[in-house]
Order: structure tokens, then C-alpha cells, then sequence
């Protein structure tokens, strides 16, 4: 049975989310910290072990794409999706979430979607499509594909975690993870933009738009100028560090899903991990080397700022969680492995709670992957339910999600009245649970689970 001391130590490292979280930022994992101490002087636990490998892993993950970004690299790929939406503009509500869905999986990041966001408003309001539909759709999707993309925090830290356990009788790998997530996540996609088409009044029948654009003013502000990148030219150099950046990333797909291409290092082939860090960080070379990227600007880019957020979130939540859980593991393994048998869906709840708490899919992953796996939760229900580390639509503070409400000029995307009843929280809810049911029956079919 969990005493005393595990419910007590529990409400300590849960305070240090919520606020941490409610800090935002650097916060929840500096707050880790005072948590750390509390549990380790106050309790005299052992130290866990903060998870290195996955803190280097996304690391230089970020250092590659931050690079793409201040080569100019990732302008590039956003006009080609741009090009696509003007050309199929009634169908915007597909279109828009699949297409910043796989932007976000070719960057490894769901923050492209800041630069598309104004595109996918101005080509709704130029055509009578209400803003809502598929912007608050599209800030949903370019998450879900987070842990779809080898280029990822996410993605990356679930493979270094399941590192040398075995699913469906095969080393775990980027063919298992994959094989599960990426379908999951345009099945969940589809529902998405059906439900996103008749969500919301038409704006020709929305009273309070109406009422909105009825001021000259106002309708000017809403209907505004056309945001563009069609007809920019961009230099070779910006379309070269493109490719040496999708280059990177297929190369690193490729050894994932064949082992017998990695090189045998003491008796074993080499790791991912390791394959991934050596990969991206020499893809950010390659882009100062060939791209004339100065180096100095890639560390004042978005991708690295927020990257740098990530990596601190993670170290500190997973280094206190890893210390509070290790001390209890065989309390918690007798009781949580009973439930998770009997309803599997536990450990998915669990997962998109915790991504809410610490508005991190990679600091989900890095915290409740380790203690699942080392209760005795069955690898392959962890790759199955892998979707279900993105929750953090729950509540409108993501910025991706704010981004979205000040780009919507219109109004149409919104938090109500009682901050639940927000414009994100349906598509999410649709999206990551049929997402996370999809991945659990292929997960049956493959023999996973």
C-alpha cells in the first residue's frame, strides 16, 4: 500500500507544477528544483537521475532547426504551403490543419504554425469561411505532430527512453513509434476537419460579426491587407539549408527503421540516440558551413529560445519526478500494475493530464514514460498510447494557441466566458483521443499489446 509519506511527497511535486506552470516559461523547471530539495533534505530521499541522454538529445535537435530557422531556410517551406492553401481555398479547413500538421513534422516543431496562422486567416475572411475552423484547428494539429516527427523533442525523447526494450518482438525503434503515431494522427486530423466545417455560425449568419464589420472602421481591421509570401524571392543558400535540413531528418528516419545500417559498436548496433545527436548536430554545421549562416544568430532564433524552455522544463520535472517515483517503485508497481491491466486507458488519462500540468509533451514523455515502464507497463501500451502525451489544449496558455486568438481579427476564435468553453479544447479533445484509440488498436493489430 502507498503511505503517508507517497501522498505527501505526491502534493509536493504537483504544487511545483501547478506552479510552476502557472508561471510559465523557465519557471516549472527551476521550480523543479525547490521541489528536489524539499524531497531530498525534507524526506531524505535518493537522488534520482536526471534523464541526460534525452536533454542532450533534444538539445541538438533544437540546434538543427534553429539553424533552418535563421538560414531563412524555414520561409522556404512555408511559401510552398502557402502556394497550396490560395490554390484550394474552400477547402481550407483540410487543408490548413494537414498542411501545418506536416510542416510541423518536417521542423520538428509545432511552433511553424505562428508564420501560417495570419496566411490560413486571410484566405478564410477573404472567403467567407468563419476564421475559427481552421485556425483553431490548425494551432491543434501542428501539436499532434510533435510526436509524429524524428525531428522532434518529443518523438526523440520517447526513443531514448524505450532505448533497448523490445515491442512486437522487435527492438524498439522510429518504425514502431511511427507505425503508430502517424496514423493515429491523420485519422485524428480527419476528424478534426469534419467536425472544424460546421463548427461555429456561418459568418453571414453570425449576429455578432455582422454587427462587428458594420463599423467601417472595424471591417477594414478584420478584412485588412493580404499577409503574403508568395512572390518573395529567396537566396539558393535559404533553399539549400532546406534540403541539408530534410536531408538530415530522412537520414535519421532511415536508420531508425533499419538497424542492420548502423555501425556495430562493441557487439551492438549504435544506439539512436546517440545517431540522432550526431545527425542534427552535424546538420547545423552543415548549414553555417554552406548556407552563410552565421552562427551567433541561431541562438537568438524562437526555435532555440523555446527550446531552451523545453530542455530546462524537462531537467528539472523529470530529475524531481524520477526522485519521488524511484522511492516508491515497488508500492507502485503492486497497485498500478493491477489497474493499468484491468483499464489501459489509465495510463493515456494519466499521460494528458500530465502534459497539461507541465504544458510539455517532451516533459510528459520524460516523466511518466520512465515510471510507467519501470512499474511494469508494457512497452507496448506506452508506444500505443504515445498520442496521448499532447494535452495542453485543456486550457487556452499555450502560445500557439494564443497566437491564434490575436491573429483572428475576426473574433471568431475565443476563450468563453468560463476559460473552459474555448475555441481549442473541442478539436483537441477529438483530435488526441481519436488520435490515442487508433494507435491502441493498432497497437492490437500489430501485436504491440
Amino acid at each position: 500500500m502507498l503511505g503517508f509519506d507517497f501522498w505527501a511527497q505526491l502534493v509536493i511535486v504537483l504544487v511545483a507544477l501547478f506552479y510552476g506552470a502557472r508561471k510559465g516559461g523557465m519557471a516549472l523547471g527551476l521550480i523543479g528544483g525547490i521541489g528536489l530539495i524539499i524531497l531530498v533534505f525534507g524526506f531524505h530521499l535518493k537522488p534520482g537521475k536526471p534523464p541526460v541522454d534525452v536533454i542532450l538529445t533534444i538539445l541538438s535537435v533544437i540546434c538543427a532547426s534553429a539553424a533552418l530557422q535563421a538560414a531563412g531556410g524555414l520561409d522556404c517551406l512555408l511559401q510552398i504551403a502557402e502556394k497550396m492553401l490560395r490554390k484550394h481555398p474552400r477547402a481550407v479547413c483540410f487543408l490548413a490543419p494537414y498542411l501545418c500538421w506536416f510542416l510541423a513534422l518536417l521542423c520538428g516543431t509545432g511552433h511553424v504554425v505562428y508564420t501560417m496562422l495570419p496566411i490560413i486567416y486571410d484566405v478564410a475572411i477573404k472567403n467567407g469561411i468563419r476564421p475559427e475552423r481552421p485556425m483553431a484547428a490548425s494551432t491543434i494539429a501542428s501539436q499532434m505532430s510533435v510526436i509524429c516527427s524524428p525531428a522532434a523533442v518529443a518523438a526523440v525523447s520517447m526513443i531514448a527512453l524505450c532505448d533497448g526494450y523490445q515491442v512486437g518482438g522487435k527492438a524498439f525503434g522510429f518504425i514502431q513509434l511511427f507505425s503508430i503515431t502517424i496514423p493515429g494522427a491523420l485519422v485524428g486530423l480527419f476528424a478534426i476537419s469534419v467536425f472544424s466545417m460546421f463548427r461555429g455560425k456561418d459568418l453571414d449568419k453570425d449576429e455578432e460579426f455582422q454587427k462587428l464589420i458594420a463599423d467601417p472602421e472595424q471591417r477594414k481591421y478584420v478584412y485588412g491587407e493580404t499577409t503574403t509570401l508568395i512572390g518573395k524571392t529567396f537566396r539558393p543558400e535559404q533553399w539549400a539549408s532546406l534540403w541539408i535540413f530534410l536531408a538530415t531528418v530522412a537520414a535519421v528516419a532511415v536508420f531508425g527503421m533499419f538497424p542492420e545500417l548502423r555501425p556495430i559498436i562493441g557487439k551492438k548496433a549504435l544506439s539512436m540516440t546517440l545517431i540522432i545527436q550526431m545527425f542534427m548536430l552535424a546538420c547545423g554545421a552543415f548549414i553555417v558551413i554552406f548556407c552563410k549562416t552565421r552562427a551567433s544568430s541561431i541562438g537568438k532564433t524562437p526555435v532555440f529560445s523555446a527550446g531552451c524552455v523545453a530542455i530546462t522544463a524537462v531537467f528539472g520535472v523529470a530529475w524531481m519526478a524520477d526522485t519521488m517515483f524511484a522511492a516508491h517503485l515497488a508500492d507502485l508497481k503492486a497497485v498500478m500494475t493491477e489497474i493499468v491491466r484491468q483499464y489501459p486507458w489509465a495510463y493515456a488519462l494519466v499521460l494528458i493530464l500530465t502534459s497539461k500540468l507541465v504544458n510539455s509533451q517532451a516533459a510528459a514523455v520524460a516523466t511518466i514514460v520512465p515510471v510507467a515502464l519501470s512499474i511494469g507497463v508494457p512497452p507496448g501500451l506506452v508506444v500505443s498510447c504515445a498520442a496521448a502525451c499532447y494535452g495542453y489544449y485543456i486550457l487556452p496558455t499555450y502560445p500557439s494557441d494564443l497566437a491564434a486568438l490575436q491573429f483572428d481579427r475576426s473574433g471568431t476564435t475565443h476563450i468563453g466566458r468560463f476559460v473552459i468553453n474555448h475555441s481549442f479544447i473541442l478539436p483537441g479533445l477529438i483530435g488526441v483521443l481519436t488520435a490515442t484509440a487508433t494507435g491502441y488498436v493498432l497497437g492490437l493489430i500489430y501485436g504491440f499489446i
